[in-house]
């Protein structure tokens, strides 16, 4: 019994150490994202790479889902005689949930991983070190430029993936499950609420920095060589894709609730 309290009280220490560096790493990063001077170049480099970069892999996990939800939800309203209710179903999810969510977890699997894999190598092979021997702040460096592209890139992929998975649920209403077009984009128009769209490129934006905060905390103290990178990554990704989840709820809830 005294080794069972000692292991969850040591774990539960471990915790709570974790989520101070966080908060102080966090705290820390948005000071330098506010302060000059700003790196425009690697901001741009890093916008690149979060935003445009990532266009076809969010493109297409939006169009197919808007087509699969689509099909399921014409599955599921046709044994109640209630297929006109498919263009409110397919474009509130889209636009509240699908299109920022999936597309979060796209970018953290490819965004993520990939910040901690170049942030970590850069720390185990003293990079980090040697510009900090050159008066170069670390965080104004390599933190701040794709804290901000995140945080920008993020609502625009979310917009992108929006109209991508709406259009995808377009496709397949018109061209196989034969409803009016005139009548299914009626109905879209007049169902969408700005508040609907709003929601969403919020929670992309708190996803974009969540994401690439991951990415950066676990490269920036990943320690141990090539395994370390790679631990780093792995850690990134699953953090982010956790706190995407967590965080998407509380924002829903701040929305939608009555």
């Amino acid at each position: 019994m005294l080794s069972l309290l000692q292991a969850l009280g040591r774990t539960f220490l471990n915790f709570l150490g974790a989520t101070g560096r966080i908060a102080l790493f966090t705290a820390v990063s948005l000071s330098h994202c506010v302060r000059p001077p700003f790196y425009s170049r690697l901001i741009g480099r890093q916008m690149l790479e979060v935003g445009y970069y990532s266009l076809p892999v969010v493109g297409l996990t939006a169009i197919f889902t808007g087509m699969v939800l689509a099909l399921q939800s014409y599955t599921g309203f046709a044994r109640f005689s209630a297929e006109s209710a498919i263009p409110s179903v397919v474009v509130v999810s889209i636009t509240r949930e699908l299109g920022p969510v999936l597309g979060g977890l796209m970018v953290a699997g490819r965004i993520g991983a990939a910040m901690a894999a170049e942030i970590g190598t850069m720390r185990v092979t003293e990079q980090i070190d040697a510009l900090t021997t050159l008066a170069t702040n670390p965080f104004k460096y390599l933190i701040a430029p794709r804290l901000i592209a995140g945080l920008t890139m993020l609502p625009i992929l979310a917009l992108v993936a929006m109209s991508v998975g709406v259009f995808g649920g377009y496709l397949v209403s018109i061209y196989k499950l034969g409803f009016n077009p005139t009548t299914y984009i009626a109905n879209t128009v007049d169902f969408v609420q700005f508040q609907d769209v709003l929601s969403g490129l919020v929670k992309a934006a708190v996803f974009g920095f969540i994401i690439t905060l991951m990415g950066c905390y676990h490269g920036y103290h990943s320690r141990g060589g090539a395994q370390g990178v790679g631990a780093a990554a792995i850690n990134a990704v699953v953090s982010a894709s956790i706190l995407i989840f967590c965080s998407n709820y509380f924002i829903t809830e701040i929305f939608f609730s009555r």
